[in-house]
């Protein structure tokens, strides 16, 4: 039972973090924006410089949409450059300037994370569309509510810091110590959540109800495997709160689609339909929730289930059935969409005269009091407007029995006054825990799905005292015995400030990995494991709430470890790999316990239709080979610094080389470039790869980094590691969890191209996987080819 003390230690030191974060996602874009000319900026993706308005619309909400283009008067293609400016971003539309002295101006951050603005810097809103030629930016009304945009002529857009996700997690832990540590003097506010059964239990103020036992379950779909039909009942008979952990391949949605149709149909194990928000911590795992939702056969009396994805439709898949579900489509749709469209029409011819583009302005808009007049009434539309809206809203959200959308944007007004039976986030292993808590108050039930052992939440900030101890740890590390080796059993391992793409483990915060101590490492991976961690409750330990140490502990591994494996079901037949991609993985990070379906434990590239070897030698050693190892050892094949400082990445052009010979002879075997992926760990080996690649195999061939990859899957997959150097540096590549995802994407074929020699004194993970490979792939010595 957790005390009052540690509620709010817990409680603060989630606020702390998530301070620390904000303060080092604001410092990271505005330094960037300070020090870098407007060029540069726009080099890096943070800027779309010399850009013209096109039009001035209206959104849901009452947004001002302000759609930007590139003029011709001042470019030769409409086609924006590359860029990072994404739907949801923060932007301000400001003007179009060639120095640096306006840059450094902008770059100055408020405490919000926003910075100042001047009556002449433009517009603060958010990217809500993107195209290869246009980019809208959704203006909130108070902005021009009193005053016209005043945007110049020719702007352009720039990337700030967001802060409105932090706010909304901010809020979340402010209502959760409201809920779960009341006091006296407070007033009743009818919008705080109430102190649920659910809250109690995740907060370790109680210990999860007695499971109800669900036997005689009929199950929609028939080929579910036992594992994924137990996950079902457990989540069924689970009171407040079940996990379901999905391994690679082992089908979490597909799991996750059969408990939604339980839980909203009337069965022996359902005694009514529940209503249930789905969620997620990224928009394309909601949108393949969604999709499959859609693709459901109507039910015994031929009604579908009826589901609404709530969030900005310009994030949301471009397919025509999952745009036609989102909650702006249907409103517009909807009976009482017809007079707030009326007042919306009313709204845009009356900015449109203001902005001398409406009938008969002849480019003139109105001065004076004629001006103040028409702000006047644009004012009284728009609460007007926001209005009608809302009813439609409510009325839309109100008749769907399945409302979906990412943790984030369940906090949104749409969905505030929205109530539901249950609440299943995917993906929830790599969503903070603050983001879980803006859908977690929504409901009586919780339902995680996701796995501890591939990628957490990236996190960008980390702890000066964290940091400290990771330096004196490396420079510990790094001291040499007289006779110039490692002393004893310590390894050189490296400093985390180079390596701004991956995430800061717990392990590494702490300056040691914990490697060391889990039995799946100290085993022989080729050896099964004699015993699996026990069950805190039946040892008679007791669940207790701490502080966590990084935001990467998410809330599915915190309630694993307070109440121990019985919380999960772990999900245990695997879809994608052929047997022997699969059986590393399988045996040091999941305790031996995933096996193979007989559908994929034998298939192989040469299995494809399209696969076509020359030769009896070429199908044997390009299409019949599971796993390959090019082994860069003493090649000589060292990486590069590209860029200084925090902003520098690595690349290793020989490794590059060798990942593109690799992909000609799997072309040249009839492979498609879209059946290939290539990821490595490191952005400036991405642009490399890239650079080299594009031009011969197109946009068809997937080059990215490891994070991109999560939850996909490709026949063939190419793994460049990148590190080699004298000083067996290995950077991020010691986080086992980021090396789990690369290594389980490939369905038929994976090929590693690294130095052994650096790569295995990175870590005992590392050293295990490198013993592996030499003893069980098809290894060959990249300076030979």
């Amino acid at each position: 039972m957790a005390t009052e003390d540690q509620l709010k230690a817990f409680i603060s030191r989630q606020h702390y973090l998530l301070d620390k974060e904000r303060e080092a996602e604001i410092e990271r874009t505005s330094l960037l924006l300070s020090n870098c000319p407007p060029k540069l900026l726009e080099q890096k993706g943070l800027c779309l410089a010399g850009l013209g308005i096109a039009s001035v619309g209206i959104g849901l909400g009452g947004k001002t949409l302000v759609e930007l283009e590139r003029p011709t008067a001042y470019h030769t293609s409409p086609l924006f450059p590359p860029h990072t400016l994404r739907p949801g971003d923060l932007a301000r539309i400001e003007e179009h300037s060639s120095g640096a002295s306006a840059q450094k101006k902008s770059a100055k951050p408020k405490k919000s994370g926003v910075p100042e603005k001047s009556k002449n810097d433009g517009a603060e809103g958010v990217v809500y569309k993107v195209t290869d030629t246009k980019i809208v930016i959704a203006v909130d009304p108070p902005e021009t509510s009193g005053e016209d945009l005043n945007l110049p002529d020719r702007c352009r857009v720039v990337k700030l810091a967001n802060s409105v996700t932090y706010d909304r997690m901010d809020k979340a832990l402010d209502q959760l110590e409201k809920v779960v540590i009341p006091s006296s003097d407070a007033k009743e506010d009818k919008f705080l959540p109430k102190q649920t059964p659910l809250v109690r239990v995740l907060m370790g103020m109680m210990p999860p109800s007695e499971r109800v036992p669900i036997k005689d379950l009929s199950f929609f779909d028939q080929s579910l495997n036992p594992s994924q039909q137990e996950a079902i009942r457990f989540a069924l008979g689970s009171p407040e709160v079940a996990c379901i952990h999905g391994p690679p391949g082992t089908g979490k949605t597909h799991t996750l689609i059969e408990l939604i149709r339980q839980l909203t149909t009337v069965t022996s194990a359902n005694p009514k339909p529940l209503r249930l928000l789905v969620c997620g911590a990224s928009n394309l795992s909601v949108d393949n929730i969604l999709e499959r939702l859609l693709a459901l056969p109507a039910t015994v009396n031929g009604t579908k289930l009826k589901v609404t994805r709530v969030g900005n439709p310009a994030r949301v898949m471009a397919h025509e059935d999952i745009i036609d579900a989102t909650l702006e489509v249907k409103a517009s749709r909807s009976d009482q969409a017809a007079l707030a469209k009326d007042v919306k029409n009313e709204l845009e011819a009356a900015l449109d005269t203001l902005s001398g583009k409406g009938k008969g302005a002849k480019g003139k808009a109105p001065r004076g009091l004629e001006r103040k007049k028409m702000w006047e009434e644009v004012r009284a539309l728009r609460k007007e407007y926001r209005q009608r809206e809302g009813g439609v809203v409510e009325s839309v959200l109100g008749d769907s029995q399945v409302v979906l959308a990412t943790c984030h944007s369940s906090g949104g007004r749409q969905v505030r006054s929205q109530n539901f039976d249950v609440v299943i986030i995917d993906e929830a292993t790599q969503a903070v825990e603050a983001v879980c808590w803006i859908p977690i108050f929504k409901a009586q039930k919780l339902i995680l799905a996701g796995d501890p052992m591939q990628l957490p939440p990236t996190i960008i900030s980390m702890d000066k005292k964290d940091k400290k101890r990771g330096k004196e740890a490396t420079n510990v590390v790094a001291k040499k015995s007289p006779g110039g080796k490692p002393a004893g059993k310590t390894l050189v391992v490296d400093k985390r400030e180079d390596d701004v793409e991956g995430p800061i483990t717990d392990e590494e915060q702490s300056g040691a990995s914990d490697d060391e101590g889990d039995p799946a490492l100290t085993a022989d991976p080729e050896e099964p494991l004699k015993s699996a961690p026990k069950d805190p409750r039946k040892a008679g330990s007791k669940p207790g709430l701490r502080p966590p140490r990084s935001l990467e502990t998410t809330l599915f591994e915190r309630l694993e470890k307070m109440y121990g494996p019985g919380i999960k079901r772990m999900l245990t037949v695997q879809y994608r790999m052929h047997a022997q991609i699969a059986v590393f993985p399988s045996k040091v990070m999941y305790h031996s316990k995933l096996t193979n379906h007989s559908s994929v434990e034998a298939h192989l590239l040469r299995d494809l239709p399209n696969a076509k070897a020359e030769s009896e030698d070429d199908e044997k050693e390009i299409l019949g080979t599971p796993v390959v190892f090019y082994d860069t050892a003493g090649c000589e094949y060292f990486e590069r610094l590209e860029g200084d400082g925090d902003e520098g990445s690595r690349c290793n052009e020989n490794e590059a080389s060798v990942v593109k010979m690799w992909i000609e002879q799997l072309v040249g075997a009839g492979v498609l470039p879209s059946q290939i992926a290539v990821i490595t760990p490191y952005q400036a080996q991405v642009t490399l790869l890239t650079s080299l690649l594009r031009p011969a195999h197109g946009p068809q061939l997937e080059i990215g980094t490891v994070d991109g990859m999560q939850g996909r899957e490709k026949e063939a997959v190419i793994i460049s590691l990148v590190r080699s150097n004298d000083k067996r540096e290995v950077g991020f590549l010691k986080d086992k969890r980021r090396l789990n995802v690369a290594m389980t994407r490939a369905r038929r074929h994976l090929c590693v191209i690294g130095d052994s020699s650096t790569v295995q004194h990175g870590s005992p993970f590392l050293k295990k996987w490198m013993a592996w490979l030499e003893a069980n792939s098809d290894v060959r010595y990249a300076g030979l080819d």
